[in-house]
């Protein structure tokens, strides 16, 4: 009869045939479930007084959960969406031990008792057209490595790509038009395994075509200064180098975090200003639900400018078209 009350076998389970298989989450999705169970079996263990290898399901309790929680805020610095992200791995992992030994019911419980951190949404920056020309304009253009970095940043600025995606891209993946007037796109793989055509600018089709040629189509799409693949880390860091290199010449960027994800709002805030419409937008970022894309109408001071305008209560009140027209007050005072 196999063991129902170590730790282990359960995790080892959990990790590699439920998430994968049964759930078929995507793989980002996998690596930080892993990462939280790294960081709270050690943390468990030493509080249990056990080694990592003995320690039991009950030894997972709803105190040492909250208490590495605690730990997470208060010594490793991490904000309260990291916290709640952690705990929502915690609970899932919880539900499947449940599910499948009842045993485990009231220990279950327990955990999904753990109520998440009331935490303020994050705020949305994006950049001004002056700073977006800045950074792309940070690259040496006369060098191949500037070269490569300004044909990233082109990339993410025109079709909005995550990160994730951007990494995982080949050549293969891109349709480059040869015709001037004709469209390039690019097939990007977003969450949960979705894929999606995106069409690119010209500026950036024209950049990636001349970073791509003569290249194989299963050769990774960018790449660092060894020729490998670029992590994510490796584009964070690029994108951080040429913002830093930007505030030299528009100051407003220092006061900015410029991330690849600022990328990603600026274009969608640049597409809802030239009178894109939510939807269309919504399909370009790759989003499951238009409320996810309408924060960018809420965070854009230009269309919030316009729409006031347009309810200007005392323009409103000044045209009163009906007080000029003679023959219908001449009725009016008839009646």
């Amino acid at each position: 009869m196999p063991d129902t009350r170590s730790l282990g076998p359960w995790l080892r389970r959990f990790l590699e045939e439920h998430l994968p298989s049964e759930r078929n989450l995507a793989r980002n999705t996998q690596l930080s479930y892993r990462d939280t169970f790294c960081l709270l079996v050690p943390f468990v263990a030493k509080s249990a007084g056990r080694a990592v290898d003995r320690l039991q399901v009950r030894d997972l309790s709803a105190e040492r959960v909250l208490a590495f929680l605690a730990q997470l805020e208060d010594r490793r610095g991490c904000s309260p969406q990291t916290r709640n992200q952690r705990l929502a791995a915690i609970r899932s992992f919880a539900r499947y031990v449940a599910s499948r030994n009842p045993e485990h019911i009231e220990w279950c419980s327990q955990i999904r008792a753990i109520p998440c951190k009331k935490a303020p949404a994050p705020p949305v920056g994006y950049l001004e057209q002056n700073e977006l020309d800045a950074l792309l304009n940070a690259p040496q253009r006369d060098t191949p490595q500037g070269r490569r970095e300004r044909a990233l940043l082109l990339f993410l600025y025109s079709t909005g790509a995550r990160v994730s995606e951007a990494v995982q891209l080949k050549v293969g993946h891109l349709q480059l038009s040869e015709d001037r007037h004709g469209h390039s796109l690019v097939t990007l793989s977003g969450k949960g395994g979705k894929t999606r055509l995106c069409p690119l600018l010209p500026g950036a089709a024209q950049a990636l075509a001349d970073l791509t040629a003569g290249r194989a189509a299963e050769a990774p799409l960018f790449l660092n200064r060894n020729g490998r693949r670029l992590t994510r880390s490796g584009i964070r860091q690029l994108v951080v180098r040429c913002a830093q290199k930007a505030a030299e010449q528009v100051p407003s960027l220092a006061a900015k975090r410029v991330g690849p994800h600022v990328l990603r709002h600026t274009s969608a805030t640049h597409l809802l200003r030239s009178g894109v419409d939510l939807n269309t937008i919504r399909a370009w970022l790759g989003h499951a639900k238009l409320d996810t894309t309408a924060i960018y109408a809420a965070i854009d001071l230009e269309t919030k400018a316009e729409a006031i305008a347009c309810c200007d209560g005392e323009k409103l009140a000044a045209v009163k078209p009906w007080r000029e027209d003679e023959t219908l007050m001449q009725f009016l005072r008839s009646l």
